[in-house]
């Protein structure tokens, strides 16, 4: 039975169900995270290697289409905004919310922090991503401190194509449940938590019909739709889809940096600066909500740009110091006509606990249209709110992200699965649509 089983799991794992396999992104951590540091993360390597399933194609220029795609070795099309190398990676924080004039996704950096009796005050600006253009295209360019890059997915089944941006047209896609974030076998240094900290954002820009061939309409799709054009553009740009990985793992250096700082906030606690805001500690015991291992917690992520007068505390939520003035859930903040009044939003991630359900209750991860190509921005950034983010987390040195989605929602153990092999790799001759 258990050579069975084995057998069941190597298959698995060699099959390519994968949308998307983002392999082996090594982050080479050299400093230190957002509580303390504000000094930066360094990507050393990049190895990006992406694989499909029958009659879903890659793509980074809009024109060679793929099966199996190497990111470093593609063509990418000219003037593109892709941030691949060279990245020096800053803790940032997002919701995920989209500018649909620039087709960024907002993203807020530390701009200040200060020790208070209770944690750290926090202050964050927005990435400057809305400003400068590429001369070309006139897209806009990223700021510093994450990657980022434009990948586009051919989705061939069906032969309807639905102009209308409307999820319930279009067809579920799931986690690859190989899909993992951790310390790299080579250079990592484990223990240290840094990995707990990465999440993948994947932003929908726009999609057209999957048998439009010219490059420019492909490349140059926006947020905007494009009803007049030779190519009808749908623009998208509903807010990313964005993965948390190793949502319950935590290690204890970082509990233990948390429970030392940590105090929890009184109610009427207003002032961020004053000691009278926060509930002393009893003896050595913080007087914050437990943090421990094996358990998810909730990320409060910036949602706007936080200054002195929002008196706002790293720690601030129901899961830590329990002050809940300046926090809100995803429900209520998504729902609000004006979104100015939150600040820190508890962000709904699709988690590993839930990319390793089974069966039919495996939830989809994001949807595609049928017989579409969509403009995918992928983002990869170290998300600050994390409690797992504490200064020594840098001591991790390198870390390995290995993603991919799948049309599948079952697995061969999710049905007992006893057949002819499914390791089944499409032909050089079946590489182009």
């Amino acid at each position: 039975m258990k050579k069975k089983h084995n057998e069941k799991h190597s298959k698995r794992i060699r099959k390519l169900v994968a949308v998307c396999s983002l392999i082996a992104i090594f982050l080479s951590v050299s400093t230190y995270a957002w509580f303390i540091g504000m000094k930066t993360v360094r990507v050393s390597e990049f190895d990006i290697n992406i694989a499909t399933t029958e009659g879903l194609f890659l793509s980074m220029d809009g024109v060679d289409w793929k099966y199996n795609l190497d990111v470093n070795s593609a063509t990418q099309y000219e003037n593109n905004t892709n941030k691949l190398t060279g990245v020096e990676l800053i803790p940032l924080s997002t919701v995920g919310d989209m500018d649909s004039t620039t087709s960024r996704m907002k993203l807020y950096e530390k701009s200040s922090l200060t020790a208070v009796p209770g944690g750290y005050r926090l202050l964050s600006a927005q990435v400057n991503n809305f400003t400068e253009q590429e001369p070309t295209t006139q897209a806009y360019i990223e700021g510093d401190g994450y990657v980022a890059f434009d990948l586009f997915i051919k989705n061939l089944s069906g032969e309807e194509y639905y102009i209308e941006n409307n999820p319930d047209n279009e067809e579920a896609i799931y986690l690859n449940t190989n899909s993992e974030v951790k310390v790299a076998d080579e250079g990592g240094v484990e223990n240290t938590g840094i990995e707990n900290s990465i999440r993948v954002a994947f932003a929908q820009i726009g999609r057209v019909k999957g048998d439009t061939v010219d490059q420019d309409t492909i490349t140059g799709m926006t947020c905007a739709d494009d009803p007049d054009g030779v190519a009808q553009v749908t623009g998208i740009c509903r807010s990313a889809q964005i993965w948390e990985p190793n949502d319950t793992g935590h290690v204890q250096n970082a509990i233990n940096w948390y429970n030392e700082s940590c105090l929890s906030r009184k109610a009427d606690g207003n002032d961020v600066y004053d000691s009278n805001s926060y509930n002393p500690a009893v003896g050595d015991t913080t007087t914050c909500n437990a943090v421990n291992l094996d358990t998810a917690y909730p990320t409060y992520a910036i949602s706007r740009r936080i200054d002195v007068a929002d008196n706002v505390n790293i720690y601030d939520g129901t899961a830590f110091n329990t002050y809940t003035a300046n926090t809100t859930d995803y429900a209520t903040y998504a729902a609000a006509e004006e979104k100015d009044t939150y600040k820190l939003v508890e962000y709904p991630y699709f988690t590993d606990t839930m990319k390793n359900l089974t069966g039919a209750d495996r939830p989809q991860f994001m949807t595609l249209a049928p017989n579409s190509i969509t403009k995918v921005r992928v983002y990869i950034y170290l998300e600050g709110q994390d409690v797992d983010n504490y200064d020594f987390a840098s001591l991790g040195a390198k870390v390995s992200v290995n993603f991919g989605f799948t049309k599948e929602r079952y697995t061969e153990d999710d049905i007992d699965y006893e057949g002819p092999s499914t390791d089944i790799t499409p032909t050089e001759d079946e590489e182009t649509p």
